[in-house]
């Protein structure tokens, strides 16, 4: 599971079977400011997120496709919550 940032939405005109009636969002991973950044990737919106919303994403395939109940689906990510608030705290 990661943290990430929706900063878009894919739009296609034909899709494959397991996308059906399902939204693409594009996300963005939330590094901490001295760790290097990630590169954005694609995934099943499974909560009505939407751009500016900071998500949590299960970016691991198998458990992904539990969560979709799709046992056979091509997926790899899926957001599976919303985050209202973050809270970072350093130790020292």
């Amino acid at each position: 599971m990661i943290l990430g940032k929706v900063i878009g939405t894919v739009v296609t005109t034909i899709s494959h079977p397991d996308y059906k009636n399902r939204r693409l969002l594009v996300v963005q991973p939330l590094t901490l400011p001295d760790d290097p950044p990630e590169g954005d990737f694609i995934a099943l919106d499974n909560t009505h997120a939407g751009i500016g919303d900071t998500v949590l994403v299960n970016r691991e395939g198998n458990a992904a496709r539990q969560t979709l109940n799709q046992p056979d689906g091509c997926v790899i990510s899926v957001i599976v919550g919303i985050v209202d608030s973050l809270y970072i705290s350093t130790l020292n």
